[in-house]
């Protein structure tokens, strides 16, 4: 006999584990899968069976990682499949009874709410380009971390031995002071070498300005004629955290390559850097946080609530009126949101006029730019919808 069927899915690396159950509640299926695709096919059958022709809805706590192949097999044999966040699960969870914490209670929570909620949106399948930007940019973002600490050691390595070479550059925007690193790290050699030297050396190696960076170092070098304990050892650290930092630079460039060449491919690129303050690097960070579908969200005002950007109200008793961010957003999409509002300051005479005013108000900065980048919004996901581009708008002269 048909029935509907929900079936929840305790997303985990190796194995999953899924509780399936009917219009009543009952639990019909329950059991651990690995993630394997021979073993996941024979559960979507083995589910389909239990439903014998009616309906089944899949619902899972992951959208990506782990549940990446659940997923795209759900989707490639057109099953209806819902995401639940792992955070709305353990809230969840505490209506139940027991306190005990386990993958098959997960697994029947996430089950029963796909049962019970008609709020929950349908998980679609990213395409190959949104798929791509977003490995792309979440590897740029471990390499801007990984570049951050690298210089963050750098600088306390050289502050162990040579002080003044440490405060003499930023190394965080200076390559070429990363490259005298590799060969001219001690006070000692840097005298010994000269100003001549290190310039024609560094001139060699494409450095930008090497004559004032050789001037800079010797200068460091004249001011240290003591030699610290450990400072063999700390040049050879420095050295290879410089040829690291060179190493971590050039990846970057070519990933950021990569992101604006892959963002240019999506339909919605056109769109969104024609909003100032977006660049392709911002732009593929929204392209990925909004899944590359502006369908997802029916109204600009469900975009900016999962943005962070729409406050919710706080009210109780005869309080009313409150409002305070939400606890829960895309923090992707607030940053990229956020950092292209602060950007357009600068380059659109609009986003200036708007920014003013709320300054004017007495909103303090960070607040003024919350604002902007609410209005912004729904300018953004109008042009996406009509299929358009931004057009600025002539302000007339006060």
């Amino acid at each position: 006999m048909s029935q509907d069927v929900w079936a929840g899915i305790d997303a985990g690396k190796i194995a999953h584990h899924c509780v399936v159950i009917n219009d009543a509640g009952d639990k019909l299926l329950s059991r651990r899968v690995s993630n394997d695709e021979t073993d996941l096919l024979k559960l979507v059958g083995e589910v389909a069976a239990l439903a014998d022709g009616g309906r089944v809805l899949w619902a899972a706590d992951l959208n990506a990682g782990g549940a990446a192949l659940l997923i795209a097999l759900l989707v490639e044999h057109e099953q209806e499949l819902i995401y639940i966040p792992g955070r709305t699960v353990h809230h969840a969870s505490a209506a139940y009874r027991g306190d005990g914490k386990t993958d098959a209670k997960d697994a029947a929570v996430i089950a029963d709410q796909a049962r019970m909620r008609r709020d929950l949106h349908p998980l679609r399948h990213r395409d190959a380009t949104v798929a791509a930007l977003r490995m792309l940019c979440a590897r740029r973002t471990d390499l801007a971390c990984d570049r951050t600490r690298a210089i963050n050691r750098l600088r306390a390595q050289l502050l162990e031995y040579f002080p003044a070479l440490e405060r003499a550059f930023n190394y965080a925007h200076r390559r070429a002071a990363l490259i005298l690193l590799t060969r001219f790290h001690t006070p000692a050699v840097i005298r010994k070498a000269g100003p001549e030297k290190i310039s024609a050396w560094l001139r060699k190696q494409g450095a930008y300005r090497p004559d004032l960076i050789a001037v800079k170092a010797v200068e460091a070098a004249a001011s240290q004629y003591t030699t610290v304990p450990g400072e063999e050892t700390g040049a050879m650290i420095v050295e290879r955290i410089a040829r690291q930092l060179i190493a971590l630079d050039t990846e970057l460039d070519d990933i950021e390559k990569d992101i604006t060449e892959k963002f240019r491919e999506h339909a919605y690129a056109p769109a969104i850097e024609s909003m100032p303050g977006f660049g392709p690097l911002l732009g593929a960070d929204f392209l990925a946080a909004i899944n590359g579908d502006i369908a997802n969200y029916e109204t600009p005002d469900r975009l900016a609530a999962i943005a962070g950007l729409a406050p919710v109200p706080h009210d109780s008793g005869r309080i009313t009126g409150n409002l305070k961010r939400p606890r829960r957003y895309d923090r992707r999409m607030l940053r990229a949101s956020y950092l292209a509002a602060y950007n357009s300051i600068k380059t659109s005479a609009e986003s200036r006029a708007f920014y003013d005013r709320k300054r004017v108000a007495g909103k303090h900065h960070s607040q003024a730019v919350l604002a902007l980048a609410r209005r912004r919004l729904n300018v953004l996901w109008a042009i996406i919808r009509d299929e358009t581009v931004y057009e600025p708008i002539e302000l007339k002269a006060a």
